[in-house]
């Protein structure tokens, strides 16, 4: 049978606390008696639990992850990174996935998290003023990734920018009929990109004299199947886009598959550009814009544990994207080497 605390308490002649704060390291134990301690440990074989560590602490070593979905590509590759820096650290994640404006509302109301984590790390949501005040009775440091919010620490793209650069490669190629294929702006989610990208799809059109055409935003749900269905859209309309510009990379497929299969070419008779540089954006050569999808949730980890050990004002970070051309916007792409946009 292991050795328990009070054994190594018993055997050094001292209380169960001075072993807990002499195992930890603690300042406040005299050299004489961390030494009797720690020889009473070696004597016994004894090895701390970690879960007692982090109670006696008062840290749980946890973190936090809030995201409105967990089943897209983006939110894994960003929990992907995130748990490699806690794993790193000898943290955990404690994931809570909302799902739906239900799942939201029941979370903010009752915060499952509290008094399980040390910090809270929320992906991609534009948090209301009650939803920050419900975080804020935590105590804890909060970051938020993808949004900016006052008071809490953030790291994120500036999507509006991203969409203009990739709005204005279509524009210099010469196309004007440009269409959008997009997220749900309505999505009582609240999920940010769409609201962003669809602004700096707008004011780059406008601010090269081109009406955004009428009929040529449709929402393809961040999904392959969404971006096919969006595209057909668009191909039965009265006025056929030359270009597209899609949300994600994942709704630009759906839209050359579309493309492709009514027997049109791309990017001869519609040119694609997608959003993300997905892990196979290259395989499919596609043109998009680039974002550092898990620097983002590696560089919000490891601030929050910054926060933990010393408290520091607020910081917004902003990481640049990166326009990457490819071949469905430029059947030469290799004229197009080295060209790039940042946000």
């Amino acid at each position: 049978m292991s050795a328990s605390i009070e054994d190594v308490a018993k055997l050094a002649g001292v209380s169960i606390a001075t072993v807990s704060r002499s195992l930890r390291g603690l300042p406040d134990v005299a050299t004489a008696t961390r030494d009797k301690v720690l020889l009473a440990a070696q004597e016994l074989d004894y090895v701390a639990s970690p879960f007692a560590a982090r109670l006696a602490s008062g840290r749980s070593s946890t973190l936090g992850v809030v995201v409105p979905f967990v089943n897209r590509w983006f939110f894994a590759e960003v929990l992907g990174a995130v748990e490699s820096v806690l794993s790193a650290a000898g943290y955990d994640l404690l994931l809570h996935n909302l799902g739906d404006s239900k799942g939201r509302e029941r979370f903010f109301s009752v915060l499952p998290m509290r008094k399980r984590v040390d910090a809270v790390l929320v992906v991609s949501l534009a948090l209301t003023d009650d939803e920050v005040a419900a975080l804020n009775t935590l105590q804890l440091p909060v970051g938020v990734l993808g949004v900016k919010h006052p008071g809490l620490s953030s790291v994120r793209i500036d999507d509006k920018a991203a969409a203009r650069t990739a709005v204005e490669h279509l524009l210099s190629l010469g196309h004007r009929q440009i269409a959008l294929i997009g997220g749900d702006t309505d999505d009582p989610m609240r999920f940010t990109p769409p609201h962003h990208r669809g602004i700096g799809y707008r004011e780059a059109l406008l601010a090269a004299g081109v009406t955004p055409p009428e009929g040529m935003e449709v929402l393809g749900y961040f999904t392959v199947a969404g971006g096919e269905a969006a595209m057909l859209d668009l191909l039965r309309g009265s006025q056929r886009p030359t270009a597209v510009f899609a949300e994600s990379d994942e709704m630009a497929y759906g839209a050359i598959r579309a493309i492709r299969r009514s027997g049109l070419r791309v990017p001869e008779d519609i040119a694609v550009i997608g959003f993300d540089d997905h892990a196979t954006a290259d395989l499919m050569d596609l043109t998009t814009m680039r974002q550092p999808v898990g620097e983002q949730g590696a560089l919000l980890a490891q601030s929050l544990l910054a926060a933990l050990v010393k408290e520091a004002e607020p910081s917004d970070v902003v990481l640049a994207t990166e326009l990457v051309v490819r071949g469905s916007t430029v059947a030469s792409a290799s004229a197009y080497a080295g060209s790039t946009g940042s946000a």
